[in-house]
């Protein structure tokens, strides 16, 4: 067979602005596009950051995620004010994450006095107003596992590209979402007095039911709430679980949403934050410091995701959806501040990564 293909450049004030007008005559369902400078192959479906999209342009190019100004649309601001009503919640979740103390040593003096009802009474008391702390952390995580599946139907029902071009604004609350995500629970596993101070609750919750003591009247959390909580809590990253999990059922309960068209949201959001890392031209239209190492967070969190609900997951040797040894590099190379945790998340809360499949480089790469 023959392609023919005739190309017309139009110049302009600069060459991000250039267009071209790609003339394609077609047999054997290949698509063979050639410009001036390169030759490129239209990859099958869902690989869509590896290679020109159908118009010609270069995703480096031409897609970037407005993290620090994207506005929303008529289109987009229905479910945006939904996601708004509970991400202007975060901050003030991560804040509280951050000033958690514990009650270690009321609890302490409490175990090693059991007799002494003033110690006792003490360190209920130092530890009811936390676990009323720690049940709004877990109410916050019922409100992402509602409001995630409006963003990825939203961001999914139609070509992953586009809408993430022209949904910059859902785009920017689903990276808020993820960057939320990794922090919590990066700050909730290196606190240890979440789990101590919510253990002793129940243990002295249960100590009060028995002995059927007044005490039981100022609960915070009923038994059945308890029990809930803990199974949250006995998590590493409780809230990544949360979202991975809720992610796996909307692809489930939502058939008629091609799986492509949500992996390839996945991927083609993950590359992107990877191109915008990477590239110092697009890097630098970012004007916040910090929005590189949110990009970086973010890339790390759709990795992960991609590799829960894709049936080979993002290491698989055959896998080209993610480059995920680029990833990987860009994560090393960055001196990032919490490098470790993020490889840690790959190592630890991804599906795939210790299956056969994957390339041995990728392993050594995170040391497993």
């Amino acid at each position: 067979f023959v392609v023919v293909v005739v190309v017309f450049k139009f110049h302009s004030a600069s060459p991000s602005n250039s267009s071209f007008l790609l003339l394609l005559l077609q047999k054997e369902k290949l698509n063979y596009f050639k410009t001036v400078e390169n030759v490129f192959f239209e990859s099958t479906m869902g690989n869509l950051m590896q290679v020109l999209k159908k118009d010609g342009r270069r995703p480096q190019d031409e897609v970037f995620l407005d993290f620090e100004n994207a506005q929303p649309t008529d289109e987009e601001k229905p479910v945006f004010d939904d996601i708004k009503v509970v991400l202007d919640q975060s901050v003030s979740i991560i804040d509280a994450l951050k000033e958690y103390s514990g009650a270690n040593q009321a609890i302490r003096e409490a175990i090693a006095n059991p007799s002494d009802e003033e110690k006792q009474q003490m360190a209920w008391d130092a530890v009811c107003p936390l676990v009323q702390t720690l049940k709004e952390f877990y109410d916050f995580s019922s409100q992402l596992e509602n409001a995630l599946p409006l963003l990825l139907r939203a961001l999914c029902e139609e070509d992953p590209v586009q809408a993430l071009e022209r949904k910059q604004a859902l785009a920017k609350q689903f990276a808020e979402i993820l960057h939320f995500v990794l922090l919590f629970d990066e700050l909730k596993m290196g606190n240890p007095n979440i789990q101590n101070d919510f253990s002793y609750y129940r243990r002295t919750l249960s100590r009060m039911k028995m002995n059927q003591s007044e005490g039981v009247d100022s609960m915070v959390v009923s038994n059945e709430e308890a029990n809930r909580m803990s199974l949250f809590y006995a998590y590493p990253t409780p809230i990544l679980k949360t979202i991975s999990d809720t992610t796996t059922k909307f692809v489930t309960d939502n058939n008629e949403i091609p799986l492509e068209n949500i992996t390839g949201c996945l991927g083609s959001m993950a590359e992107i934050c990877r191109i915008m890392i990477d590239q110092p031209d697009i890097a630098r239209k970012f004007h916040n410091p910090g929005t590189i190492s949110f990009c970086q967070k973010v890339m790390v969190g759709l990795i992960i995701l991609f590799d829960h609900v894709d049936p080979m997951g993002a290491f698989h040797k055959k896998s080209q959806m993610i480059d995920v040894k680029a990833c990987i590099k860009l994560l090393q190379a960055s001196g990032h501040d919490d490098l470790e945790n993020l490889l840690n998340a790959l190592r630890y809360t991804t599906k795939h990564l210790n299956d056969d499949t994957t390339p041995k480089e990728i392993k050594k790469m995170l040391n497993v």
